[in-house]
């Protein structure tokens, strides 16, 4: 296989890993081009992954995911491999990653919980909580069955990385890349993968509140954004509700006396039905407009291809 392989580590505080994860990668894939973009780190990971033979540079935007949108901009590849640089995710695994990839599929997830060995190796429960929670709420808002969301082991295709739109700035990266690659329609494939707790001494750098709230935040905003008939009109429902508890006593009355009493009730009581039909209107339209987005998106796609074809002409 002739394909170009680049293997892309984001990096933030790693000295520990750093250098035994690109010397494990140079190992498994000798021919694959190692990137490690170090996030600002106050350690000595840019010089212990020069040190490993990696290429190294700076992204001076904090966040995994402002790295990620480097690297995917930067780095011209056929097969991108992206993994963290914390040493959790064993190097022997990228050739099941590379295969499925080299098989047609956009996205292949290293999938950590089927197997056991996240639950088994992870010391910290609330990242399991975090993890299960965006999982069934992605899995009941897009209607998928995906097992792993925020894995940091994955494969892309080069029409992947080079159309898939990427606007998050930290660790919502992950969350961010399953969603779109349902909303877009590529093409993905869980492959269940080995998992190993960071060694003693290596830190994780995802705050589990604050970096989950942030996730959280993310997921519901996409599902505005992509899914937002079925948003609004939840909305749209939770208001012609309040406005029929609040209405019941006035269209009573109306009905029995031909008069009306109370006001205040039937005048609150119509302003939140307004709402309601407002927040209906608005799930339309906006499902309009996503429905036009994503064909244009696909046209973006089918054009990309067309002119890759033609390059390899050349």
């Amino acid at each position: 296989m002739n394909k170009k392989i680049a293997i892309l580590i984001p990096c933030y505080n790693e000295e520990l890993t750093v250098k035994k994860v690109v010397s494990d990668f140079k190992k498994e894939v000798p021919n694959a081009s190692i990137y490690v973009y170090d996030n600002n780190s106050s350690d000595n990971t840019y010089i212990y992954a020069k040190e490993a033979g990696a290429i190294v540079k700076k992204e001076k935007r904090q966040g995994k995911g402002n790295v990620v949108r480097s690297m995917f901009r930067d780095i011209d590849a056929d097969i991108y491999i992206l993994v963290d640089g914390d040493d959790t995710y064993p190097a022997n695994e990228v050739h099941k990653l590379i295969s499925e990839v080299n098989n047609g599929y956009d996205m292949v997830i290293g999938d950590r919980l089927s197997n056991g060995t996240y639950a088994a190796e992870n010391k910290r429960g609330f990242h399991n909580l975090g993890n299960n929670l965006v999982k069934y709420l992605i899995n009941s808002f897009f209607k998928t069955k995906y097992n792993d969301i925020m894995t940091g082991y994955r494969g892309f295709s080069k029409r992947f990385v080079k159309t898939i739109p990427i606007m998050s700035e930290g660790f919502q990266i992950e969350t961010e890349l399953s969603i779109k690659s349902l909303v877009y329609r590529y093409s993905i494939f869980e492959l269940p993968i080995v998992y190993k707790d960071r060694p003693e001494g290596s830190f994780s750098k995802l705050n589990t509140v604050n970096d989950g709230i942030k996730v959280l935040i993310t997921l519901f905003d996409m599902y505005k954004e992509y899914r937002p008939l079925y948003f609004f009109s939840a909305i749209s429902v939770v208001f012609s509700l309040v406005s029929i508890l609040i209405g019941y006593g006035v269209i009573k009355e109306f009905v029995l006396y031909h008069y009306i009493s109370k006001i205040p009730s039937a005048v609150l009581a119509a302003s939140i039905f307004v709402i309601s039909t407002i927040s209906m209107t608005l799930g339309l339209i906006l499902d309009y407009q996503k429905n036009i987005d994503l064909k244009n998106h696909e046209k973006y796609i089918n054009n990309w291809i067309y002119i890759e074809g033609k390059r390899d002409e050349e």
